[in-house]
């Protein structure tokens, strides 16, 4: 993948590096205590930026343009280390004894090329070399940090992230679109998906469950356009949304009697509005002795209890065959004796089995899908039924949709990057043509602070008793439920 492969070099066998071949001057086994080797001419030392590659807070970039020397200096170590390694059999390592072995070898070369370097800069060269053959180069750093929700790479020299809500520029870049394209090919064949000019698009995943869409040249004219949507190494809880805004602790307790009472929910929202967080949160209610089955595009999906079969769709080969559609997972899992259904993202025909599945016998069934309002979310639905073909009267749609869905949940990502739970809507039935719903929990935008943060509440419309209280009373949680209700009107009333 990244140039020629001869034999392995460095210190496997005992034997220094092929090219170049130290003679006079003991190559060093640690980085950080190199002896230089004599020589009367050096070169100048590189420029290396700080480690922090992102803006400041204030929104000013950080060392933009990054120092040609550096890079000069970097792809100079590299070739000479791909000259001097084989590749294949440093695949054959672990990880860390791979690692190991390059910083060995790179310390050599850097000796070899008289190239004078402080500690720390020697280490960062180090570094970033070791990501650019074993990991995912300049993208490993932005990979390591929890704090960013995504990574958007738009061609070699431009990477944006967003931290708390809002999108930043970075100085992060590539050598050059070849060495993009490399990277983004070591994400997506992790998961046995190819990407490159006969077939430019492809979503995967990292091996945390991060979701990659990549879509490369000639349909991307800049270079590859690589965007990451990262999940945090612990995954958030309805008890850690409360604590950050996003639902008051009543409308939590009432998700999570929507989640133990096996109610069929609905959760939308737009792009980035935290659909697939809140429905992870509310799949932790589910009881352990379930058998729950996952159909995703790609299985993002982070489900604790022990009994969980994930299936993931795949798209066509090369010769358009053998592609395995959302729709037809749906289909087949009801097959496999499921007791709940989750569908990572709603988006076409398999809208039509998914509520079939809900109305006969799989309860508490969950999916979400992209719309701006529980009322959007049912036409968006209706609108996907219809998409699949199936010409059935309006009417008999939205009945099927009233007689399945339960409660449709809104998520929103607010202008100023916070993500809050907005709407908490049951669907009562119908009046003539028309679904009627009636909300439980909304949110309010009352004004905005100082910093241009949003200020709001989360209220109780006053309802005590909702439809889904019935289903409440047969699981024993009626009592929880009717409590959460009085408590959230009582704070209505005080708040008034």
């Amino acid at each position: 993948m990244f140039g020629k492969r001869t034999s392995f070099g460095g210190n496997t066998n005992g034997a220094a590096p092929q090219k170049p071949a130290p003679a006079a001057t003991p190559a060093p086994k640690a980085p950080t205590a190199r002896t230089p080797a004599p020589t009367a001419q050096k070169t100048k030392p590189p420029v290396r930026e700080p480690k922090e590659q992102v803006m400041d807070v204030d929104g000013e970039v950080k060392n933009r343009g990054v120092d040609s020397e550096y890079f000069k200096t970097k792809s100079s170590v590299f070739n000479a280390l791909i000259d001097s390694i084989d590749l294949s059999q440093l695949a054959t390592m672990e990880i860390e004894s791979a690692r190991e072995e390059i910083r060995d070898i790179v310390s050599e070369i850097i000796a070899l090329k008289s190239i004078v370097m402080s500690i720390s800069e020697q280490e960062d060269l180090l570094e970033d070399i070791c990501n650019d053959v074993l990991g995912y180069g300049p993208l490993e750093p932005l990979l390591a940090r929890d704090d960013i929700a995504d990574i958007m790479v738009n061609g070699a020299a431009t990477t944006y992230i967003e931290v708390n809500g809002k999108v930043r520029l970075t100085n992060v870049r590539f050598r050059d679109n070849a060495h993009l394209m490399n990277v983004c090919q070591r994400i997506v064949s992790q998961v046995g998906r190819r990407v490159d000019e006969s077939s430019p698009i492809c979503d995967a995943r990292l091996p945390d469950g991060s979701r990659v869409n990549v879509i490369g040249p000639p349909l991307a004219i800049d270079g590859a356009a690589l965007t990451i949507r990262k999940f945090k190494k612990d995954k958030l809880t309805l008890e850690q949304l409360t604590k950050f805004g996003s639902i008051s602790p009543d409308g939590a307790q009432i998700l999570q009697i929507l989640g133990k009472v096996r109610a069929n929910v609905l959760i939308s929202g737009g792009t980035g509005s935290g659909k697939t967080t809140l429905l992870n949160c509310l799949t932790a209610f589910i009881e352990s002795d379930e058998r729950i089955i996952t159909c995703e595009d790609s299985a993002e999906l982070q489900l604790q209890q022990p009994h969980v079969v994930r299936l993931e769709t795949r798209p066509p080969n090369l010769e358009g065959e053998g592609e395995i559609t959302m729709r037809d997972l749906v289909k087949n899992c009801l097959r496999m004796r499921p007791e709940r259904i989750i569908v990572g993202e709603v988006r076409g025909p398999e809208a039509f089995d998914l509520l079939q599945a809900m109305n006969t016998g799989h309860d508490g069934s969950m999916g979400t899908l992209h719309a701006n309002s529980p009322r959007e979310a049912l036409s968006r639905l209706e609108s996907m039924i219809t998409m699949g073909g199936y010409s059935l009267p309006s009417r008999t749609i939205r009945e099927m949709i009233v007689s399945s869905v339960d409660v449709v949940v809104q998520a929103a990502r607010l202008r100023d990057g916070s993500r809050r739970i907005t709407h908490v809507s049951e669907i009562m039935g119908m009046e003539g043509d028309v679904i009627v719903t009636q909300d439980i929990f909304v949110y309010d935008i009352v004004g905005e602070d100082a910093n241009g943060d949003l200020i709001g509440r989360h209220r109780s419309t006053g309802i005590t008793k909702p439809k889904f209280a019935e289903r409440a009373r047969y699981y024993g949680e009626e009592l929880n439920l009717v409590e959460a209700l009085e408590r959230a009107n009582s704070e209505n009333v005080g708040a008034a």
